[in-house]
């Protein structure tokens, strides 16, 4: 059977709807860069999620050419995931997606090299006759994080994230976002199938202990 991600680590795919911390090891990703409204039909989003599907089923599919990757086992592509943010904005605007950042990013199996990544980023250019050169090879060191399962449309996450907010608060935490530490998620619901109110995303933001002594 095939190694599925969100099975085999449960506390980082499948958290409860209710606030929990978490500690996120180092991962591989493929990922790509850009800014703007992910509705917008066609526009860069939508371009970046088909080139990171295009390279990660190249690698999965990778045992079926003549490359082969060292230490290689049949896997799940894990879900896509999003890291956000605007600029001069704590938290976020959700009436104003046209000024999101975002990195897009699917979670490599640690077998993955850089050099595995370029063949596959080579090779998927090629095949599919995708411009995959804005994918890139990104380590993501997230460590001390709190996580909810937010379920419902992506507009109500505010109402998940002042959940997790006075998590924080009532245990000795805040939350630690940054240019270095975003906010993350991770979408466990394929939005073209599933009805809004039925969308499950992870929310997951970094966080650090206050220190009492301050």
């Amino acid at each position: 059977m095939a190694f599925d991600f969100k099975k085999e680590y449960k506390e980082f795919y499948m958290p409860k709807n209710k606030p929990e911390i978490v500690n996120v090891p180092t991962a591989n990703y493929i990922a790509v860069r850009g800014k703007g409204n992910p509705n917008t039909p066609d526009d860069e989003y939508q371009q970046a999620i088909s080139v990171l599907y295009a390279v990660a089923y190249t690698l999965k599919m990778s045992y079926k050419t003549d490359y082969k990757i060292k230490g290689f086992f049949e896997y799940v592509v894990p879900p896509l995931e999003g890291f956000w943010w605007q600029e001069n904005v704590r938290g976020a605007d959700y009436g104003n997606k046209d000024s999101f950042n975002w990195i897009s990013v699917i979670r490599l199996p640690d077998f993955v090299t850089r050099k595995d990544f370029e063949w596959a980023v080579d090779t998927a250019t090629k095949k599919k006759k995708l411009d995959c050169s804005k994918a890139e090879f990104l380590t993501i060191d997230e460590g001390l994080c709190v996580q909810i399962m937010h379920i419902g449309p992506f507009d109500n996450e505010p109402e998940s994230v002042a959940i997790m907010d006075a998590f924080l608060e009532e245990n000795g935490y805040e939350n630690d976002i940054n240019e270095n530490r975003l906010h993350h998620e991770i979408y466990m619901s394929d939005a073209r199938k599933v009805a809004p109110e039925k969308w499950k995303t992870i929310i997951r933001h970094p966080i650090k202990k206050i220190n009492q002594n301050a």
